[in-house]
């Protein structure tokens, strides 16, 4: 809960308790995707399942690049898997299969894709299905290890174009409305996981074409 989601966020700036801290976190988002998020992905339709369960897993994945980042000499002992490079790379598979899950809704459901796209922006419909083809493209990439760091970059940017042009914009206009306040602040979260997500690339070239971690 964001109890928790306080307590972690404060633990991981205090380099004594950054490492118990993103443990706490990382279990805590995969307990609440894995008990109440799939299964409504599982009984539910695939658009609102889209929203419900892949800015989570996004998440998630941030979160799992932190623990491995933060990770302490018990972890690397005890949990040498998702800890290391295996850990990684499956951070990095969950944070593109999302990517292919957020590019599929904006088809799914087009109608409510152009509504949040701004009136001054010519061309709704273009910009409907561009946006939806580049998270596919980019999620695959990434899940493909080809050209993934450009990948991540690339949908790092989009989403915060999103929370740029979209978001803020609506809220800069005096919104009251709860759904618009929460999307607003999911996107930055979105934003800052992404962000996370890109940086767990450094030092790969931006055209690999296959995953350093497995050469």
């Amino acid at each position: 809960g964001p109890v928790l989601s306080l307590v972690s966020g404060i633990g991981v700036l205090i380099q004594r308790t950054a490492a118990i801290a993103a443990r706490l976190l990382l279990a805590a988002l995969f307990l609440w995707l894995l008990l109440f998020r799939l299964p409504n992905f599982l009984r539910g339709p695939l658009f609102d399942a889209c929203w419900s369960v892949f800015p989570l897993a996004v998440m998630l994945a941030a979160a799992w690049v932190l623990y491995i980042w933060f990770a302490a000499a018990w972890d690397r002992k005890h949990l040498r898997f998702i800890s290391g490079n295996g850990g990684l790379r499956i951070a990095r598979l969950v944070y593109g299969v999302s990517l292919v899950f957020f590019g599929l809704a904006h088809f799914i459901d087009v109608k409510d894709t152009l509504s949040l796209i701004p009136f001054w922006i010519p061309g709704h419909l273009f910009w409907a299905y561009f946006t939806g083809t580049t998270f596919v493209a980019a999620g695959l990439a990434v899940v493909l290890a080809h050209c993934a760091r450009l990948a991540v970059a690339l949908s790092t940017l989009q989403i915060g174009l999103f929370l740029l042009l979209v978001w803020i914009p609506i809220l800069a206009a005096g919104s009251k409305v709860p759904f618009q306040w929460s999307e607003t602040i999911l996107t930055g979260a979105m934003l800052a996981a992404a962000w996370m997500i890109a940086d767990s690339y450094r030092g790969t070239p931006w055209l690999a074409t296959r995953n350093p971690l497995h050469s």
